[in-house]
């Protein structure tokens, strides 16, 4: 006989067996949620920086060699295909993880049309110039001290004095046109974007070097121009490569927004 004190749990009781269960699963998937989270931090936010940031110092370090030990006989080509091949292989290996922009410029233009979340773009421009700072700290660690210092360690020293200027600042804007209109044509919009975008964008930073290298150096990326500046300490008309690529980016942008991509509605909207 079964008194009060010692009744056994009914069949019609499961939920006392299966509260202990049900804790254990519900800790479970508390836990899962967390690492869930915690990968999705790291893929969305820190693994494109990390890449931004290799990516950079990679193609920095390339373009300001390419400079550095550059033979005078050979004029442009030698910076121009360096640039060029560096920044095709780089996008090719990090543009699925960030994008691969490695540039503030093309950072500001592909924010612009909606290709990178706005929250993100401090984090890409400073990831960016940590690259150059320390591309060029490579580059000047292992080049020869007269090479290092004849070249001022890469950087743009090509305007000498100021009526150099508006010709530089214009040639800037129009090269970083080119090149983030390559970008965010080839690579961000989703009616022309194609597989051959780092072949593409490549050969856009080969064009522009061999065009106005002579010009105002053909920069087109601030990071490119801040990284060897503040290693060789120089500092002349720096604020070129700052002002001609940040101009042309903004005119990218809002020529892509506000014009490009009402005749591309336009047109798939058409019927015949």
């Amino acid at each position: 006989m079964n008194t009060p004190d010692t009744k056994p749990i009914s069949k019609t009781e499961p939920w006392m067996w299966n509260s202990g269960s049900l804790s254990i699963t519900e800790s479970v998937k508390d836990e899962e949620t967390k690492v869930h989270r915690a990968v999705s931090v790291f893929q969305f936010y820190v693994q494109p920086w990390l890449a931004e940031l290799v990516g950079s110092t990679l193609f920095i370090f390339t373009g300001c060699m390419s400079v550095i030990e550059n033979p005078l006989d050979t004029g442009s080509l030698q910076p121009a295909l360096a640039h060029g091949l560096a920044l095709g292989i780089v996008i090719a290996l990090f543009g699925e993880i960030s994008g691969g922009h490695f540039n503030p410029a093309v950072s500001v233009s592909v924010c612009l049309i909606g290709g990178l979340n706005v929250i993100l773009l401090l984090p890409y421009i400073t990831a960016q110039l940590c690259g150059g700072l320390i591309g060029a700290s490579l580059a000047k660690v292992i080049s020869p001290p007269n090479n290092y210092f004849n070249t001022s360690g890469g950087a743009f020293n090509t305007v000498k004095d100021s009526d150099q200027v508006g010709p530089a600042v214009v040639a800037e804007m129009v090269m970083t046109l080119f090149l983030t209109m390559s970008v965010c044509m080839g690579a961000v919009n989703g009616k022309t974007r194609t597989l051959l975008a780092p072949f593409c964008i490549g050969l856009t930073i080969t064009a522009d070097v061999l065009a106005g290298g002579l010009i105002s150096g053909a920069c087109m990326n601030p990071a490119r121009a801040f990284g060897p500046a503040a290693v060789a300490h120089y500092w002349t008309y720096h604020w070129i490569y700052w002002v001609g690529p940040m101009a042309g980016a903004v005119l990218t942008g809002t020529l892509i927004r506000y014009i490009f991509s009402v005749f591309i509605y336009m047109k798939s909207s058409c019927k015949y």
